[in-house]
């Protein structure tokens, strides 16, 4: 059994996460028990819910253990299996995390999926083809719920959830407005992507500065609004959200150092009688499979061409990390083990 390199979480941040938090260590494979597979992990997902599970405090899911491996969703191929259903050469994605290898016990429900290449690249299931694309999916379609005709707004446009929300709600017949950092990334939501509108939070001071903005990207109001940063970002859409708007809430990454993040305008809620639904992915099994099916045929028919940024090798884990957390990014934050 080959030998495994490792990150691990190695102590808590106090306030903002550094490169000091992880550890690289090896470990050996354990050899395989009847029903487990070795899988050869190609790919490694960094995602902004990571920091979150660094802390202690309380939260939607258990902290992140020290001295464990930090958790995270890996593609790669089986190397070896005492598993009925897993062949050595399939392509599979699971919850492998920061490591080259995983052992998985494969009778577990949801442990391990097999994924087809032959027109979704493997990189994409850990992206728009995976748990990004279905957290925008859930929250677009289950939460926004958009009419044809309607304005859907966005943060974090050209990122791996945003990117999704935005091709996902033109399907739909609804208008679809971007924010991003950057005139590169603005330019992709608008011509690659096909978002009607993109504004650069970058250019804008304040949040009334921004919500001017969106007034002229918005002429008729905001009907929806995803929202994955908070902060400024929020407080500039609820000055523009219409009566029974809906907002959809999946991240506040502006708040990921343990920061609080005031709302400027909260009687808004009242005034527009708006709804407003925090949601968590995972716990919302139901619609993957439908999801997953749509996501899968835009990507394979090109109307959603996801962008990645790639870190090589394991050890480049942490930086691209906290990177990907300051927004240097561009698309959808992987690692490649392979």
């Amino acid at each position: 059994m080959p030998q495994n390199r490792q990150i691990v979480l190695d102590s808590r941040p106090t306030a903002e996460a550094s490169t000091a938090n992880f550890k690289l260590v090896t470990a050996g494979t354990p050899a395989l028990q009847d029903g487990q597979v070795l899988v050869r992990h190609h790919y490694l997902s960094l995602d902004p819910y990571m920091r979150g599970r660094m802390n202690e405090g309380k939260s939607y899911a258990q902290p992140q253990p020290l001295g464990q491996v930090m958790i995270g969703a890996t593609v790669g191929e089986v190397v070896e299996s005492r598993h009925p259903k897993y062949a050595a050469g399939d392509q599979v994605t699971g919850m492998g995390g920061w490591q080259e290898y995983s052992v998985v016990d494969a009778g577990q429900p949801g442990a391990l999926r097999k994924v087809d290449t032959t027109h979704v690249p493997l990189s994409h299931y850990l992206g728009a083809v995976g748990m990004p694309g279905v957290t925008a999916w859930y929250g677009l379609v289950k939460l926004i719920e958009p009419k044809a005709g309607q304005t859907v707004v966005v943060s974090a446009a050209s990122g791996a959830v945003g990117s999704a929300v935005g091709v996902l709600a033109k399907v739909r017949g609804a208008r679809a407005v971007g924010i991003a950092g950057g005139p590169d990334k603005c330019r992709y939501v608008t011509d690659e992507l096909g978002f009607d509108a993109c504004i650069d939070y970058k250019q804008h001071k304040d949040a009334q500065s921004l919500s001017k903005a969106l007034k002229e990207a918005c002429p008729d109001g905001i009907d929806g609004h995803f929202e994955n940063v908070g902060g400024m970002v929020l407080d500039a859409v609820m000055l523009r959200a219409n009566a029974f708007s809906r907002i959809a809430m999946c991240g506040m990454i502006a708040g990921y150092d343990g920061q609080p993040i005031p709302m400027a305008h909260p009687q808004l809620i009242l005034t527009n009688r708006m709804r407003i639904e925090g949601f968590i992915v995972s716990e919302h099994m139901e619609v993957w499979p439908d999801a997953l099916k749509e996501l899968g045929t835009l990507v394979g028919t090109g109307k959603l061409r996801p962008r990645e940024s790639v870190a090589q090798g394991l050890e480049a884990a942490p930086e691209a990390f906290l990177g990907m957390l300051k927004g240097r990014n561009f698309g959808k934050q992987l690692v490649k083990l392979v």
